[in-house]
């Protein structure tokens, strides 16, 4: 049975209700129609062909952001508490998958600013302290100047923000929890279906950095891309976890909480655009796939 079918025979989507409240369909068709999902700042990367700094800058921000949502906080045991021990385990089962993937993403995008580079700019792609130390003094020099600026954490307001929406799940109580479900789903359906096949775009197939899913340093995408990768797994498991939990009662914090990251994100993409890529021009052919 497939995700969505399985999500229309739980309980709360009876007749009665059904008519009077959004469905899972309803909700993904939401993100997909926010502006965030067709975001042109991948085009606009491949595009624009940034300068090594400009590419170690962008990857300190989309890092960092990325760090923030793995971490599951309190956010499967409060499933668990309110008796959802499905959408505990779906959640639990994503948090468990994204874990380990740091060193990773280090590893690719130290990787790209040597290839943009020419040079050994991060000598040792295993040294993820030393990786990401590199990637951030890319955007102090590069950002460090804009108003609210954080030279400790090097951040952008915008970044902070995006940030901040993952981590109200440290917060255990009910009205927080179905705002995380809601976030999740929106952080997994842009995810699969935005950023990680915009890096795909101008990573991969536009030949910029001449790198494939093949070589060793890339494989963090290699795991998240494509219908066998990891963040196509997610979204699936988002989907279940919300559907099951979607009804009159919950639909508006659900909603709530998926607006906060849909939001968060396209100003996050906005700022990094305009400020590193300096293009605002509109893609002629924004990244996204599936339907």
């Amino acid at each position: 049975m497939a995700v969505e079918d399985h999500a229309l025979t739980h309980p709360a989507y009876c007749p009665s209700t059904l008519a009077d409240m959004r469905t899972i369909y309803d909700l993904r068709d939401r993100v997909r129609s926010h502006p965030c999902y067709t975001h042109p700042i991948f085009e606009h990367w491949a595009r624009v062909q940034p300068r090594p700094e400009v590419v170690g800058a962008l990857f300190h921000q989309i890092q960092k952001f990325c760090s923030s949502t793995r971490p599951g906080g309190a956010f499967p045991d409060a499933l668990r508490e309110m008796g959802m021990d499905g959408e505990s385990h779906l959640i639990a089962e994503i948090v468990e998958s994204e874990e380990d993937h740091g060193p990773e993403l280090a590893t690719m995008a130290g990787y790209i600013l040597n290839r943009a580079s020419g040079e050994s700019t991060c000598a040792d792609l295993t040294d993820q302290a030393a990786v990401e130390a590199t990637l951030k003094k890319c955007s102090d020099d590069l950002l460090g100047t804009l108003p609210g600026y954080q030279h400790e954490t090097g951040l952008l307001p915008q970044t902070r923000n995006a940030i901040a929406v993952f981590e109200r799940r440290n917060d255990a109580s009910r009205q927080a929890t179905l705002r995380n479900l809601g976030t999740a789903l929106g952080l997994e359906i842009i995810s699969n279906r935005h950023l990680i096949p915009g890096e795909m775009h101008c990573l991969v197939e536009s030949g910029l950095y001449k790198a494939t899913l093949d070589d060793d340093e890339m494989h963090y995408l290699l795991e998240h891309f494509g219908e066998t990768g990891a963040e196509h797994q997610h979204e699936k498991k988002a989907t279940e976890a919300v559907g099951l939990m979607l009804n009159e009662e919950t639909e508006p914090f659900i909603l709530a909480g998926m607006d906060d990251f849909l939001d968060s994100i396209n100003a996050f993409w906005d700022v990094l655009d305009t400020a590193l890529l300096q293009s605002g021009r509109p893609a002629e052919s924004p990244v996204s796939v599936g339907a």
